[in-house]
């Protein structure tokens, strides 16, 4: 987890990428680095929790994740205090996931416990793409159907507004960053 988190806060290098990645391409409103950014702030502290919290505690610290993804969730008390975006993009997950209902922070956190084996997907990295379109790269370690809904419920919640994918990619294609 400890290298996942390295490349959460910053851009991997691009040789030591396994040989196949999975990618969501993804549509976003607004500025695509800004997004990319909301992503990224959403996963360090998910992470950071992942390389040093006590996941047999009833509660996770949470202080080091941002405010309106709190908000956004469910049983928050304050959806209505979350940023638009945020709270457009809880609707297009709705919408993508077939009435997925919005998560709960807490149960969201867990999935970053290393013992917990729900999480089929380890961060490898977000790139901009165009104006407003984003590519996020994960290991799924070459499985094409994986569990993905923890991922979902950050990239929608931080703004996007149309996600495509997953779909395998070999990563001898690079990408200019």
């Amino acid at each position: 987890m400890k290298d996942e988190l390295r490349r959460v806060r910053e851009r991997p290098d691009t040789d030591a990428a396994p040989p196949v990645l999975s990618l969501f391409v993804i549509d976003v409103s607004g500025d695509a680095a800004a997004y990319v950014e909301r992503l990224r702030s959403v996963l360090a502290p998910a992470v950071r929790l992942g390389c040093t919290a006590d996941f047999e505690q009833k509660s996770l610290p949470v202080d080091e994740v941002p405010g309106w993804f709190a908000a956004v969730g469910s049983g928050s008390g304050d959806e209505e205090r979350a940023p638009r975006f945020a709270r457009a993009g809880r609707e297009a997950y709705a919408e993508h996931t077939g009435g997925g209902r919005p998560w709960d922070l807490h149960d969201w956190l867990y999935r970053f416990d290393p013992d917990e084996d729900s999480r089929g997907w380890e961060w490898w990295d977000a790139t901009v793409a165009g104006p407003s379109r984003v590519h996020v790269r994960v290991d799924s370690w070459g499985e094409s159907f994986f569990g993905c809904q923890d991922l979902l419920w950050a990239v929608f919640t931080a703004g996007a507004v149309r996600v495509n994918g997953p779909t395998i990619q070999i990563t001898s294609f690079r990408e200019n960053p």
